[in-house]
């Protein structure tokens, strides 16, 4: 049976429980845009770079990787609030949703899951998130133990771990919420590996200095918004912002240090989205940056976007153009607080 044979007007009436739970969840996640984020935050709690620079699923320890599905159960049910078996002992899956009990698994391979005995039966939240891939996808599916086959898995004291993995034939009986979904690019994962390398390992300061990594980062790449994340992984300390922030007190945080090879970094706040939007480039969002090289605006300029920053004219510089001392950024504001991290207020801009 393909996707294509499956007959999803019937499986509604023979399914009623798991129609239920399908419309309910698009109804408070209409286009995924919650998931998807629950997702790419539980990923990054995971590969945890403020204290491990790590930014690649491969470097995760094996026990790490067999947690994530535990993570992404938990978070899912604190972001949505489920009735869940960790609150309410009578409820023997992982959530009851709109009265149907609802068994939660997490794969990084689109059709991975491993199913446990006790949820034979039972409908399933199928959920798996590719790095690599940048895509995500949700669905549910009723665990019929003749779609299913016996995993060929073994526990290291011998034993058969006894789950089970939906069968190539059955991949169509999936009732995706939410397929091949675009996750939110790890940007340290998908850079070219010799740029990466400049930035990992920059030519100026120690190897474990993470203002020179993050001083390297927004030296090499401009109009592209860079997520709080990149910055954490990077800066390897808890006030990982003060690694951007304007500071008299240090010269070499990343807005002073770069403003004399005429870079701004652009922040979250109205100030600096107007800015970017008048520059013509990416305009950073919540929680992210965008860096520029730009110069004075001149009178022979054609059609070139401009914005005014400190009473004078400014544009985005060509790699033709001298550089020129950059103008100081208006403003300060304060960063979102995570959803699965308790952070101290920090300045963004």
């Amino acid at each position: 049976m393909t996707l294509f044979d499956y007959d999803f007007a019937a499986a509604d009436s023979e399914d009623p429980e798991l129609e239920k739970v399908r419309r309910h969840l698009l109804q408070l996640d209409p286009d995924g845009a919650v998931f998807g984020r629950v997702l790419r935050e539980t990923i990054d709690q995971l590969l945890d770079g403020e204290h491990t620079g790590r930014f690649d699923w491969r470097d995760l320890h094996k026990t790490e990787k067999t947690h994530a599905g535990t993570l992404v159960e938990i978070n899912l049910q604190r972001e949505f609030k489920f009735a869940s078996h960790a609150e309410d002992s009578t409820i023997h899956m992982d959530y009851l949703i709109e009265g149907v009990e609802v068994d939660c698994k997490f794969s990084q391979k689109r059709y991975g899951w491993m199913i446990p005995p006790e949820a034979l039966g039972e409908v399933c939240l199928v959920v798996w998130a590719d790095d690599h891939q940048s895509l995500w996808g949700a669905g549910l599916f009723r665990a019929d133990r003749s779609a299913l086959t016996m995993s060929e898995g073994m526990t290291k004291k011998g034993n058969r771990d006894g789950k089970f993995r939906l069968t190539r034939e059955h991949h169509g009986l999936v009732r995706w919420l939410w397929h091949d979904k675009p996750l939110r690019e790890n940007l340290l994962l998908h850079l070219p590996a010799d740029v990466r390398a400049s930035i990992l390992n920059p030519p100026e300061g120690r190897l474990d200095s993470g203002q020179a990594r993050v001083n390297a980062l927004f030296s090499r790449i401009h109009n592209v918004a860079i997520d709080r994340e990149v910055i954490r992984t990077l800066g390897k300390q808890r006030d990982y912002m003060a690694r951007v922030r304007e500071d008299k007190s240090s010269r070499n945080r990343a807005r002073t240090k770069l403003r004399p090879d005429g870079i701004i970094i652009l922040g979250q706040s109205k100030l600096h989205q107007k800015i970017a939007e008048e520059l013509g480039g990416e305009v950073p969002r919540s929680g992210e940056f965008v860096a520029h090289r730009v110069r004075r605006a001149r009178p022979d300029d054609d059609g070139s976007k401009v914005t005014e920053i400190e009473g004078e004219l400014w544009t985005i510089a060509s790699p033709s153009d001298p550089w020129e001392t950059a103008p100081k950024l208006p403003s300060k504001e304060q960063a979102p607080t995570s959803h699965l991290a308790n952070d101290d207020l920090i300045e963004t801009l």
